[in-house]
């Protein structure tokens, strides 16, 4: 099954997908660019207190302390090679080492050009971070690709998840396959992955319990979820999707660092950016956790998941008002 080109299609930044992350950004990109202003102010070069002041506006815009420290390292270096760096030139320079330090978000993990069977995506995270919402405009934005797209409910433990996840099934007009509250949730995957098969599905997206109170539990849960899964497609999954709430902040430094520990994390998704000045966890968790951050959301709409395009983020992020 050729699904490899597909996945990888260059997704254009439409002048409407940049409207959406200029606005959904705004929060955090005016708290941060007001304190770089700050920083800046009555200065006329790159100099030692300069830098200590923007390590502080990082680390209080939560782009972690690691990181942080990485991305000041690398100016200072810039600084010492061209012996004289403006404050005018700062902005310029933040956008480039933070655009590189950013992973690629690539959609070929783990995947060969021609596998045999679906796409399979299991989608982790803490409940209340938009996990279920993040499967349904998912679901739309393959399904709108022209691809076949199966959904697994999984988190069997709260009968809310099922039945949020049958109303986004719906919605987006794909078929669900669940089972009664409390059951097995390896078991629905297994059963997730038999239909899909059998019906030659392109993708399959499977939710999971949202726990993170036993990390223990959590690991076990999750590790035989994958077990069963390789029994009908041994390179399943493909992709173990994390998905954070961005208005959290350093919480969500927590529940990847954690979700880490439980499971091999592949990708991120991080929610709910149009409502926080924390948009700065995006760099730092990518970064710090060497995971690629593949989704972001931006606001309610079917189509606010965006796939992350870091110069298109990190421009948006560092625009000046004009």
């Amino acid at each position: 099954m050729k699904i490899f080109n597909l996945f990888n299609k260059k997704n254009e930044l439409t002048e409407e997908n940049k409207q959406t992350l200029d606005s959904g950004l705004r929060k955090t990109k005016t708290g941060l660019v007001e304190k770089i202003t700050r920083v800046i102010a009555g200065k006329s070069t790159v100099d030692d207190e300069v830098l200590d002041e923007l390590e502080d506006t990082l680390i209080t815009s939560d782009v972690g302390v690691d990181t942080t420290i990485e991305i000041i390292k690398r100016i200072k270096a810039r600084v010492e090679r061209d012996k004289y760096v403006q404050t005018s030139e700062l902005n310029f320079i933040l956008r480039d080492e933070i655009t590189q330090m950013l992973l690629d978000a690539k959609d070929d993990t783990k995947e060969s050009e021609e596998q045999d069977g679906p796409y399979v995506i299991l989608v982790v995270g803490v409940n209340g971070v938009g996990k279920t919402t993040t499967i349904g405009k998912l679901a739309n934005m393959y399904k709108q690709r022209g691809l076949k797209v199966y959904l697994g409910a999984a988190d069997t433990f709260r009968a809310a998840a099922v039945e949020q996840l049958q109303i986004w099934a719906e919605k987006v007009g794909v078929p669900i396959v669940k089972q009664q509250m409390g059951s097995d949730p390896a078991s629905v995957a297994y059963d997730t992955l038999t239909s899909a098969i059998k019906n030659n599905a392109d993708v399959v997206l499977i939710d999971t319990a949202g726990r993170l109170h036993n990390k223990v539990s959590l690991m076990n849960e999750l590790s035989k979820i994958k077990n069963v899964m390789k029994k009908q497609l041994p390179y399943a999954p493909n992709e173990v999707l994390l998905v954070l709430d961005g208005s959290t902040g350093q919480n969500a430094f927590e529940q990847a660092k954690q979700f880490s520990l439980a499971t091999e994390v592949n990708s991120l998704a991080i929610t709910k950016l149009d409502g926080t000045a924390r948009g700065g966890v995006v760099i730092g968790i990518s970064h710090q956790f060497n995971i690629p951050v593949k989704y972001i959301g931006l606001g309610e709409k079917m189509t606010d998941l965006q796939p992350f395009d870091k110069k298109a983020f990190v421009d948006s992020l560092f625009e000046e008002k004009k």
